[in-house]
């Protein structure tokens, strides 16, 4: 199915919240596999065996997968990668950073999440960004509950940012997720004045991408792969939520 944001919200009866629940755990699950397998010398082809082979495993299809003709099961942008990222042949180097972004079709119901991984020694500044990109996904879950204006999203990550002197991304965006990869809404990372409201048993992601310098993405020629214009490193971490009535659920994270 060709790339796009279907119109209107996923919002879901009970039945459809627990599969969603089942799909964000073995996103989550998988994601967490393969961050474990991150190290100098490893093939970003070879993270995408891994996670090809665990979600087949267990009953799933990689949503990415032939998504708007993408060639992989999971995404693997490095260092200066935005975003959308396809595995290759390349070794991981000691001092890379990896966003894995793991999107798993589960009984009908798509569970998408990612997470920014260290390779070998990392230095302080990379890092930094790191904990910074994910402290905005965690402080724009906290706000969220029914009824709270889509648009805080944007405004509390973009707050964080500024406080912590990194650029946010504009281009790419969080989105509904449910019984399809990409609907409603259209989540912002960055303050703008859209309107929209959370609404009780919507499921969405967030997921913003901060950048050490430039903001301004930079596609290559296979129409995927999205780079900082300055080739200064990115990072990003997603979660699917769920909105209830106390707040919001993260359905993408393992059960400690």
């Amino acid at each position: 199915m060709a790339p796009g944001i279907a119109t209107g919200p996923e919002v879901h009866d009970d039945e459809g919240i627990e599969c969603m629940r089942a799909s964000g755990r073995l996103a989550a699950q998988v994601l967490q596999y393969a961050g474990t397998l991150v190290k100098p010398g490893l093939k970003t082809d070879e993270i995408d065996e891994a996670v090809h082979q665990m979600i087949i495993d267990n009953g799933a299809y990689p949503s990415p997968l032939g998504y708007g003709g993408f060639p992989k099961s999971v995404c693997t942008s490095v260092n200066e990668c935005i975003c959308h990222g396809i595995p290759d042949s390349r070794p991981l180097e000691d001092g890379d950073i990896i966003n894995i972004d793991v999107t798993v079709y589960l009984n009908g119901y798509h569970g998408d999440t990612s997470a920014t991984f260290f390779c070998g020694a990392v230095d302080e500044e990379t890092r930094n960004l790191v904990k910074v990109t994910k402290e905005c996904l965690d402080k724009a879950i906290s706000i969220c509950a029914p009824g709270v204006e889509l648009k805080k999203i944007g405004k509390t990550i973009h707050d964080h940012a500024d406080k912590n002197h990194y650029g946010v991304v504009r281009q790419f965006v969080g989105h509904g997720v449910g019984r399809v990869f990409h609907a409603d809404p259209v989540v912002l990372h960055f303050r703008n004045n859209d309107g929209g409201r959370m609404v009780l048993n919507q499921t969405f992601t967030i997921e913003p991408m901060l950048t050490i310098g430039s903001i301004n993405p930079v596609m290559w020629d296979d129409n995927w792969t999205v780079v900082t214009e300055d080739g200064s490193s990115s990072a990003q971490f997603e979660h699917t939520i769920l909105i209830t009535e106390d707040g919001a659920e993260i359905l993408t994270q393992c059960d400690d």
